[in-house]
């Protein structure tokens, strides 16, 4: 049984009886589904009601805001729950989105790439012609994002009118309805000097100026715009305070295409100026969506290297959006911290040189 709490009957309903909710919702049923369930005040208490009453119904609830599903669901199930969060299609499944056939060959080139990254054997053969089908998707991808509504419209126009009003109605119904802020204005200034500053070193007092928010109400929301999946700071990787920065985060977007919307920006790869911060991003939240935690390395000399995972397989990513070679930050990473792996994600090269592995874009969970 599949509900939503944007039904205001079914709400009202689940808010002032659950028991009749339960006894037509959850009795015969071997599942119950309910989305936008942040709208249901005190939730959490009458689905606990269901769940020890109903235990042969499987409850899944879902929505677009972590703190809604904390606050009026998650408190009054613990040991009862399990929590997950849903993001954006990863590159994989937009693939599969738009062509099954060529998804397949991908999955089988992926799981060599990663057994080759895995034991370093030869580097697998994937034919230019190959990277080239799968970049022609990773350029729409990379524009318009992984929104499922956005991967299936039909033409350009459709995706940006779509992602319009995923934008409007976050600022809508979650800032305004849910979360009550009476500071859109401020914070839709916020988002877009965030997005302008796509994985830079973020300057507080900077944001503060371009917002009008104090240092105070700045944090608070940033971390609106986490829970809200919107974009995630990303803090850095050291183990020398006095020589690395500790501190001072990068932010990037969960999805581009709310990243491009917010700067109306739909260009193609070619003729954007910004294309570097994209490809970034990208590595980003696929490294994201794939559950790893990702940071960055940055000296006081400046030397960066763009991410580092520090668990699973010690790993080094430079992205490289041009045809440059890396350069010494990359070797002073690799001199100080001996990496398992070092990657230089790019878009069509597939070979390993210097001990470094060159690697496409749309290859890079294969690190995973």
């Amino acid at each position: 049984m599949f509900l939503s709490f944007e039904d205001r009957k079914t709400l009202e309903l689940f808010v002032e009886d659950e028991k009749t909710f339960a006894q037509l919702y959850a009795k015969n049923n071997s599942y119950l589904i309910i989305d936008e369930f942040q709208y249901a005040k005190e939730g959490g208490q009458k689905l606990k009601y269901i769940y020890d009453n109903y235990p042969g119904t499987k409850i899944l609830i879902s929505g677009s805001s972590a703190p809604g599903l904390t606050i009026h669901g998650i408190k009054y199930l613990v040991g009862r729950i399990f929590v997950f969060d849903l993001y954006p299609l990863s590159f994989e499944e937009f693939l599969r989105f738009k062509n099954e056939s060529l998804f397949g060959v991908y999955l089988e080139k992926k799981e060599a790439i990663k057994a080759y990254l895995s034991n370093k054997g030869k580097v697998p053969e994937v034919s230019a012609a190959l990277i080239d089908m799968l970049n022609v998707i990773y350029d729409e991808y990379l524009i318009f994002g992984g929104y499922p509504r956005v991967a299936l419209a039909k033409t350009d126009d459709e995706k940006k009118t779509v992602l319009r009003n995923i934008y409007s109605t976050y600022f809508l119904r979650e800032i305004k309805d849910l979360l009550g802020l009476t500071t859109d204005f401020n914070m839709s200034k916020l988002i877009k000097a965030l997005s302008l500053q796509l994985g830079g070193l973020v300057s507080y007092n900077n944001l503060c100026e371009v917002s009008g928010f104090n240092y105070s109400s700045l944090l608070t929301h940033l971390n609106i715009l986490e829970k809200t999946f919107i974009c995630k700071r990303v803090l850095p990787f050291f183990t020398n305070k006095r020589t690395e920065i500790i501190k001072v985060p990068k932010i990037y977007f969960y999805d581009n295409g709310i990243r491009n919307i917010v700067i109306d920006d739909f260009r193609s790869y070619d003729l954007r100026q910004d294309i570097g911060l994209l490809n970034e991003n990208f590595i980003f939240n696929q490294l994201t969506y794939a559950g790893m935690e990702v940071k960055f390395w940055r000296s006081k000399s400046r030397a960066e290297v763009d991410f580092v995972l520090d668990k699973a397989g010690f790993t080094a990513i430079e992205s490289k959006s041009g045809g440059k070679s890396p350069g010494k930050s990359l070797d002073s990473f690799r001199e100080k911290y001996k990496p398992d792996n070092i990657i230089v994600a790019c878009k069509d090269i597939l070979e390993e040189r210097d001990r470094i592995t060159y690697l496409p874009f749309v290859f890079i969970t294969s690190i995973s």
